[in-house]
């Protein structure tokens, strides 16, 4: 989980999974929707698909690339609590709110 983590730290990784979200795109599709190069796609392409967070499929000479979210679940297994903490923090501040109107 520590290597995903790192792997997400990186903002244009995490743009690229958000695309992904979407589904499968070609490279070239990710290229034009980050506008960022080709080779620098590449290169968060590789981190991501050694991170178990993507696949790729080739079809003749396009690589297309898609999102595998079994890492993640890891992820969101050790954000739980966390998000539950701030569950409790917002329903406190709602009481809190809610109280300040009478």
């Amino acid at each position: 989980m520590e290597s995903t983590f790192a792997v997400l730290a990186d903002p244009h990784r995490r743009q690229i999974l958000d695309v992904l979200r979407g589904g499968e795109r070609p490279v070239n599709d990710l290229v034009d929707r980050l506008t960022l190069t080709q080779p620098t796609v590449s290169k968060h392409l590789k981190v991501l698909r050694e991170a178990g967070l993507v696949e790729v499929r080739r079809e003749a000479q396009r690589r297309w690339y898609r999102l595998c979210p079994q890492p993640l679940a890891a992820v969101d297994a050790w954000l739980a609590p966390y998000r539950l903490l701030w569950e409790h923090s917002l329903d406190a501040l709602e009481r809190r709110l809610d109280g300040m109107d009478r």
